[in-house]
């Protein structure tokens, strides 16, 4: 039997936790109405009107050959075993011809190689850039460079550019995700947002290689889900933090870190009830995933990361469609990260499977997108951070950053079209030349961002994605 004492000191503790509740909420909720108004993921108005409103970057971590995949070079063909003719970026050898055939396919005849024989059925709406180049041939520089613009110091990534210059289109998710990212070559950096915000840098799901299959969404966001808290006991728990984020906001003025602390906070508490159900593919018919393979052992399989390992095709099926329902969800920006490019040796071996892993979930991809009416506004990118060479390297190629080939699709390119151009063997591009500043420039203009325009102050400085370089490829753009 509880003593009057007792009585009121356990009540007068229940009325001050309710009190307590009530003040963190009430604090909380202004707070997040004065920074709400300043979301920094709201929406944002272009700098001019857009051909595309997201993106879908399928990273092809390693390097692959253009020379065996996307860039047809008869000559390398008839001159197979002949020494290396000379010119800049050539150190001896002898040519090594493609051990795969080329093909046109479409209307627009574009050559394609037989390790996409599901792709080249998209040849029409696929843009070829075959005369891609970057600054050095080293995996991590030209990695970095591909995702930051440049490497030589931190930068924010492409994604997280993007996602502060145009924001994103539901609030209960991050603006940016990559799925699956490398861990290597700068790791983090590549989904970062150096000087950016915090709010703007991509949030991971997967890394080198996880177990817990699709269903398991929960477990697959790290710290998605507090298993020791319910729902409200971490709305009040937060309501108070919030509440002391906002008081230190309003003593020491405008804080870019503080506010985006709270957007990050708010982010992530919506994102418990919305994300794991995203991430269910069991809700999708069992024809959209043989649509990306996933039953037939070319797309199926377990959500896998980066580095895979036998079954990493099976994965990759998986992926995409998971990327697709993230951008069909307002998801702005997604990365799709497949490692295993880096064909040294066994050339002929292990891009075949390599290509066999990515072939049919792609081609699966732009139907999906196409039958669902969201290809015509979202830009879909292909590539690695550089090529290889057409110099045999025992029975591989090696590094080749002075020419390679990347493909965009959808979001306003130029579908059936090849835009550039190597040297007859493809040592290096020599028409319709693209700098990665021009290709990034590029980007942001089919989301209607002008590159010279998206700045951020910085260090007494504006930066930008593009450094101070960059042209507008219009020749490419519908």
């Amino acid at each position: 039997m509880l003593t009057r004492r007792q009585l009121l000191k356990t009540t007068s503790v229940g009325f001050g936790y309710l009190a307590f509740a009530a003040l963190a909420h009430e604090q909380a909720a202004g707070a997040a109405a004065e920074v709400g108004a300043n979301n920094p993921l709201a929406p944002k108005t272009s700098h001019f009107p857009a051909k595309a409103k997201r993106v879908l970057f399928l990273c092809m971590d390693g390097g692959p050959s253009h020379v065996d995949t996307f860039d047809y070079k008869p000559k390398l063909q008839a001159d197979d075993g002949k020494a290396v003719p000379r010119g800049p970026g050539r150190f001896g050898g002898r040519l090594l011809a493609s051990p795969f055939k080329f093909a046109q396919h479409g209307q627009s005849g574009l050559y394609i190689s037989e390790l996409f024989p599901e792709l080249a059925r998209h040849a029409d709406e696929l843009c070829l850039l075959n005369g891609m180049y970057c600054d050095l041939p080293n995996h991590p520089q030209a990695f970095i460079q591909m995702h930051c613009g440049i490497f030589q110091f931190p930068r924010p990534s492409m994604g997280a550019w993007i996602v502060y210059g145009l924001g994103t289109e539901n609030q209960n998710l991050p603006g940016f995700i990559t799925i699956s990212p490398s861990g290597g070559n700068g790791g983090p950096v590549n989904y970062g947002s150096a000087f950016l915000p915090a709010v703007y840098q991509g949030t991971r799901i997967g890394r080198g290689g996880f177990g817990g299959g699709i269903g398991a969404a929960g477990q697959q966001v790290a710290n998605l889900r507090n298993p020791k808290q319910t729902a409200q006991q971490q709305r009040i728990e937060l309501d108070f933090l919030q509440s002391l984020n906002h008081n230190a906001l309003a003593e020491g003025g405008d804080n870019p870190g503080i506010e985006g602390l709270i957007s990050s906070y708010e982010l992530a508490f919506r994102m418990q009830a919305e994300m794991p159900k995203l991430m269910d593919l069991s809700k999708e018919t069992t024809a959209t995933q043989r649509l990306y393979g996933i039953d037939s052992g070319r797309g199926g399989g377990g959500l896998g990361g980066g580095g895979f390992g036998p079954a990493r095709g099976g994965a990759f099926g998986q992926q995409l469609l998971l990327a697709r329902r993230f951008l069909e969800a307002g998801v702005r920006f997604v990365e799709v990260t497949l490692g295993g490019w880096d064909h040294h040796r066994a050339l002929k071996d292990s891009l075949t499977t390599s290509c066999a892993a990515i072939d049919k979930p792609i081609a699966g991809l732009l139907t999906d997108l196409q039958q669902r009416g969201l290809l015509k506004d979202t830009l879909v990118i292909w590539g690695g951070e550089f090529g290889r060479t057409p110099t045999g390297q025992g029975d591989g190629r090696d590094h080749n950053s002075r020419g390679y080939t990347m493909w965009m699709a959808g979001g306003g390119v130029k579908g059936g079209l090849r835009y550039g151009r190597t040297d007859d063997y493809g040592f290096e591009a020599v028409d319709g030349r693209m700098h990665v500043h021009d290709w990034h420039a590029t980007i942001l203009h089919l989301l209607g961002l002008d590159h010279t325009k998206l700045t951020y102050r910085h260090a007494g400085r504006d930066m930008r994605l593009t450094d101070v370089k960059g042209h507008v490829v219009t020749d490419i753009i519908a």
